[in-house]
């Protein structure tokens, strides 16, 4: 059985659950010991900060525990630390190589990297360097922003003056695309090959995280996920945010390099991509299957818990109460 470790485990209890369904050993781990998916793992653990010298050391010592084959980080919050420790941690860490990683933290940086590979990008400039003939609308980005923070449209070039004078925020201006917006999971091998790319549509979104979906068989977006990710050099997964715009040419907006909020969607797809990660673990080289996916499937998501109990050590524990018998035969 192939052990998996998960970095800043967070909420990501369906990463989680499908690594383990999938025949992996999980091993969760968080500095937050009230992180729930800690709880849907074989075995958790409790770690430093990501800025504290003893985080790596730490990993690396779960590691050794457990025979760690993997690591899979869930956020953004340490890419940067894990990209430069893959060698000091002696395992397959999920991750492209730092350059690429650090381009994709900063979405200022990301567009740079997108125009320099030829990979479509909305006009984007500085609030420094703006065109006097700029055309409205457009967004001020927070440059590190994460799931729809410090972002704000404008209509004009007032709303432009007051949001770049309003935010606190290292930001950029970026023109607002026109047309429709898709996210497009995709899954590439060590030597950055794409194995699948799943193209799903946004029917709603809440604080940037897909809420609404549907899988779709549409052979540009699969190639413009392939091409993406390819010429990028990335490694493993990857969540990349595009437009299709009124020309038909498509825009690169943002590409998380890890699993998307959505990953239930491409997962019940037939994505495959907990079972593909696990065959890199173990040295094999799945060839790509490009299109292999169900198309058609809606998801709609919904809040859920986890009861914890705390035992005389301070440990917790899930807790499951037994529903009481009705009183009254129904």
């Amino acid at each position: 059985m192939t052990a998996v470790l998960f970095t800043c485990a967070g909420q990501r209890v369906d990463i989680v659950t499908a690594f383990k369904r999938a025949g992996a050993r999980t091993i969760a781990a968080d500095v937050n010991r009230l992180a729930p998916a800690l709880y849907h793992a074989d075995v958790h653990a409790f770690v430093p900060r990501i800025d504290d010298s003893e985080y790596v050391p730490t990993l690396h010592a779960l590691m050794h525990e457990h025979d760690v084959k993997l690591i899979v980080p869930l956020t953004d919050l340490d890419h940067s630390v894990l990209s430069r420790a893959k060698g000091e941690l002696g395992t397959l860490v999920l991750l492209p190589e730092p350059a690429v990683v650090d381009a994709l933290a900063d979405k200022w940086l990301a567009h740079l990297l997108f125009v320099e590979r030829g990979i479509g990008s909305p006009p984007t400039w500085l609030p420094a360097d703006l065109p006097a003939d700029l055309e409205f609308p457009v967004l001020v980005k927070a440059r590190k922003g994460f799931g729809s923070r410090g972002i704000y449209r404008c209509e004009d070039a007032r709303e432009l003056e007051f949001f770049l004078g309003y935010t606190h925020e290292d930001s950029m201006v970026q023109s607002a695309c026109r047309g429709e917006e898709f996210s497009i999971d995709v899954f590439c091998d060590l030597d950055s090959r794409c194995l699948n790319a799943v193209p799903r549509t946004m029917i709603e979104s809440k604080g940037g995280e897909s809420i609404k979906g549907m899988t779709i068989a549409d052979q540009e977006l699969i190639e413009v996920g392939r091409h993406v990710s390819e010429t990028l050099g990335l490694v493993g997964p990857a969540n990349i945010q595009c437009f299709r715009e009124p020309d038909g040419s498509h825009r690169i907006t943002d590409i998380n390099p890890r699993f998307g909020g959505a990953f239930p969607l491409p997962t019940a797809a037939g994505s495959r991509y907990p079972e593909l990660a696990i065959a890199l673990a173990n040295g094999e080289r799945p060839q790509p299957s490009l299109g292999d996916f169900r198309a058609g499937l809606y998801m709609t998501r919904f809040f859920s818990e986890l009861v914890l109990s705390a035992g005389a050590d301070g440990t917790l524990e899930p807790f499951a109460e037994e529903l009481p018998e009705p009183l009254v035969e129904p």
